[in-house]
This record gives structure tokens, C-alpha cells and sequence, in this order.
């Protein structure tokens, strides 16, 4: 028989069950992977690898790419929910007062409550399409997660490669700048001894002025590449982090890979691609979906109700099934249906459009690599070559045989080179990096590849 404290349990129930939205009953979020924190941040002067973890752990971007698959498994909830029935309760309780002419006044307290109760079971496949798209959604999601992830890997490194880079300029600079002052104080001395012009003094002047300049412009480059790096890892531009000195690398005898199976491996392994796929899969349920909308529904529902009117109670109940048949929207099912098909095609285009672009990426990033590999080791020759003319041309000059222009021709050819061979280094650290983005492959495990340790 139904009792009021049935209803009292099912409010009480309903007041404990709403204390877990937190929770995950569906275990959705179990194939979210944990915010990428490897390990905390070393003390002290950081390498690669610690500046790699700060930025994955800091960096905002990763934050919200992780918050964003946690949104989309709740939206997998939600479309699991919808196979479950659903239950409310409605207590009610109210104070009456009857007056009549002549007549004692009444007065009497209205007790009711009420369970409703109902229960979707059949829809020809609706809210299967449904979740199935919630489903891609999140699998989109993840990836995405993925291509963030690899994002700021990729930033942080190039930041990290930047600093050692600017470092070096700075140093070329401050060596050419060197170099320029031993001129001066050279066209000086054969100046006082009558064997040099006044141009020749003027014009190592002016180089040592230019040289000054470069070396200025280098240093406010590298506070430059200090702040992007304190970005990437999610601190203050002003508060960069202190760097461990580069280990010097070799560039290998030769770097030749099948750029077939690069490819191939890009389009398994990008995540972009995967979202991409996901995208499309999830526009073609959501098509099935919207036309099951316009399908017929089979439902249960129940509602038992009872009422104490001054002592005087009340109980009533009922249970049916019901069947919905959609009949005439005014064709606003069938554009409905008509607009998800478009934008399925679209998302298969977008997916299409993107694998070629993989092959692209992959294409021009090997090139990139091979050029970067053959540039580091030419700029090697290019600089001891220059070092060595720098050289024979100061020293012809303070013996008095040689002209202050050749001498200046070869500082400055000298410079050029040192600068090239800083570019060289960074472009071939960098294009590695690259490379293995554009394959979907960077992650941790390139990091002893890059810093050169086993």
C-alpha cells in the first residue's frame, strides 16, 4: 500500500544522490589522461627536459585543452543518462481556512506528495546515434589534448634552443666587437708610426662603432628570447628560468629515411588527423540522429499520488505506456536532416584536406632536416676558414704589408660566419623537433636524441 514515507524516502534518496555531481558513475573521463606533469621542476639551472616538463605543467594552453576533454566525457554522461528512466518527487503541504456566514470557521492542513515516474524505452536508434557522436566528440577531444600537449612541447623547446642561440650571438658579437678593437688599436699604432693614414684609423673607428651596435642589438635579443621562454613555461616574461649550458652535438654522417613511410606513419600517428576522423564520424552519427528524431517513441511512465485533507487520505495511482508519432513539422525535420548532411560532408573534406596537408608537413620538415644537417657541418668549415683569413689578414696588417680594407673584409666575413654557424645550430636542433611533430612522434622520448645522450 503507498504510504507518504514512500515519497520521503525518494526525496531523501534523490538529496543524497545529488551530493555526488562531482562524481563520474559512468566512468567517462577514464581514457582522459592526467595533466602531463612528469616530474617537478629541478632546482637550479634547468635542461631541456625540465624546461619541456615546466611548460607542460604551467602552461595554460594544456590546462584548457585537459578542461575541454573533462567537458565533452560529461557530455558522454549526458547521452548515457538518456537510457536511464527518471523519478521526481513533489511534496506539498498548505494551510486552509474556510469562512461561512454564521458559521464556525474551519480551518484544516492539506498534506499531498506525489512520485513521477517515466522511462523512454525505445526510440529506433536515437539515442545510440546520439551517444555514439558524444562519443567521437570526446575521442576528438583527447587528440586534441594530444596536439596541445605536443604544441607546447614544441614552443618550449624552440624557446629553449632560442636562448642558447641568442646566448651564442651575443658571444659572436662580443668577439667580433674584439676583434674590431684589436683593429683600432692596430691602425693606431701604424697611424703614431707614420705608416697608416688617417682613413685607416677612421675606418676601423667605424667598424668597432658597428660592431658595438651589433653586439647591443644581439643582447636586447637574447632578454627578448628569455622572456618567450619564461612564457612558454608559464611564468612571467620577466622571471626566465636559468639554463644548464648545451652539450655540444654532432650533426650524423647522414640522415636518410624513407619519405613514404614517414608519411604513412604521420597519418596513423597525428593527432590532428585523429580528431579530424573523429569529427567526421561524429557529424555522420549526429545525421542518424536527427533523422530518428522524426521516428516514433515508446515510453513507460508511472505516478502514484497521495493526499491528507484534515485526515481525511487520499491515494491514487497510474502506469501506461505511450507512443509518440511526429507527424507534420513543417519540413523543419527535413532541413534539420538536410543541414547534417552538409556539415558531415564538410567534416569529411576537413579530414581529406588535412591528411594532405600531414603529407606536406612531413614533406617539407625532412627537407628542412637534411638542409639544417648539411648547413651545421658546411657553416663548420665556413667559420675556421674565416677565423683563419681573420687572422693572416690582422697579422699582414700590423706587419705593415697589408691594407686596413682587407683587414676590416675579413672581420666582417668572420662575423658573418660566426652568426650562420649560431643559425645553423638552432635550425638543426629546431627542424628535428619539427620533424617529429609532423609525424605525431614528439614526446619525451626524442629528448636524449636531442640533447645527445644515450
Amino acid at each position: 500500500m503507498f504510504r507518504p514515507a514512500l515519497i520521503t524516502a525518494a526525496v531523501l534518496a534523490a538529496a543524497l544522490t545529488g551530493t555526488g555531481h562531482a562524481a563520474d558513475p559512468f566512468a567517462t573521463a577514464a581514457g582522459i589522461a592526467p595533466l602531463p606533469c612528469a616530474r617537478a621542476p629541478a632546482a637550479g639551472a634547468l635542461g631541456l627536459a625540465e624546461v619541456v616538463d615546466l611548460a607542460l605543467c604551467n602552461n595554460p594552453q594544456t590546462r584548457e585543452a585537459w578542461a575541454a576533454a573533462r567537458a565533452q566525457a560529461g557530455a558522454v554522461g549526458v547521452a548515457r543518462a538518456a537510457y536511464l528512466p527518471t523519478l521526481n518527487a513533489t511534496l506539498g503541504s498548505s494551510r486552509v481556512r474556510t469562512d461561512v456566514e454564521d458559521k464556525v470557521a474551519t480551518r484544516a492542513t492539506v498534506n499531498s506528495g506525489s512520485l513521477a515516474f517515466s522511462w523512454l524505452l525505445y526510440d529506433f536508434g536515437a539515442r545510440d546515434a546520439t551517444l555514439e557522436s558524444a562519443r567521437q566528440l570526446l575521442a576528438a577531444a583527447v587528440a586534441t589534448q594530444d596536439v596541445a600537449t605536443q604544441a607546447v612541447f614544441l614552443a618550449a623547446l624552440q624557446a629553449f634552443y632560442q636562448v642558447h642561440a641568442q646566448q651564442a650571438a651575443v658571444d659572436a658579437a662580443e668577439q667580433s666587437e674584439t676583434s674590431a678593437r684589436e683593429s683600432l688599436a692596430a691602425a693606431e699604432a701604424r697611424y703614431r708610426a707614420g705608416s697608416a693614414t688617417p682613413a685607416d684609423r677612421l675606418q676601423a673607428q667605424t667598424a668597432l662603432s658597428q660592431a658595438t651596435l651589433v653586439r647591443i642589438r644581439a643582447d636586447g635579443e637574447l632578454k627578448n628570447a628569455r622572456g618567450t621562454l619564461a612564457n612558454a613555461v608559464g611564468l612571467d616574461a620577466h622571471r626566465p628560468p636559468a639554463l644548464a649550458p648545451l652539450a655540444a652535438s654532432e650533426p650524423p654522417a647522414g640522415f636518410e629515411r624513407d619519405v613514404d613511410a614517414l608519411i604513412a606513419e604521420a597519418r596513423s600517428r597525428r593527432p590532428d588527423l585523429a580528431a579530424a576522423e573523429a569529427q567526421a564520424q561524429a557529424a555522420r552519427a549526429t545525421v542518424d540522429a536527427t533523422r530518428a528524431a522524426h521516428l516514433p517513441t515508446i515510453s513507460l511512465s508511472a505516478a502514484p499520488t497521495w493526499q491528507d485533507n484534515g485526515g481525511l487520505a487520499t491515494q491514487s495511482s497510474s502506469i501506461g505506456v505511450s507512443v509518440n508519432i511526429p507527424l507534420f513539422s513543417g519540413f523543419g525535420q527535413t532541413y534539420k536532416v538536410r543541414t547534417a548532411e552538409a556539415q558531415a560532408e564538410q567534416k569529411d573534406a576537413q579530414r581529406d584536406r588535412l591528411r594532405l596537408q600531414v603529407a606536406l608537413d612531413v614533406w617539407k620538415a625532412y627537407q628542412n632536416v637534411l638542409t639544417a644537417t648539411q648547413a651545421l657541418k658546411s657553416t663548420a668549415d665556413l667559420l675556421a676558414a674565416a677565423e683563419q683569413s681573420e687572422r693572416v689578414a690582422l697579422g699582414r696588417y700590423r706587419a705593415g704589408v697589408g691594407s686596413i680594407l682587407d683587414l676590416l673584409a675579413a672581420q666582417s666575413a668572420l662575423a658573418a660566419a660566426r652568426q650562420q654557424r649560431v643559425q645553423s645550430a638552432y635550425d638543426w636542433n629546431v627542424s628535428r623537433a619539427t620533424l617529429a611533430q609532423a609525424v605525431g612522434a614528439l614526446d619525451t622520448g626524442i629528448l636524449p636524441v636531442l640533447t645527445g645522450k644515450p
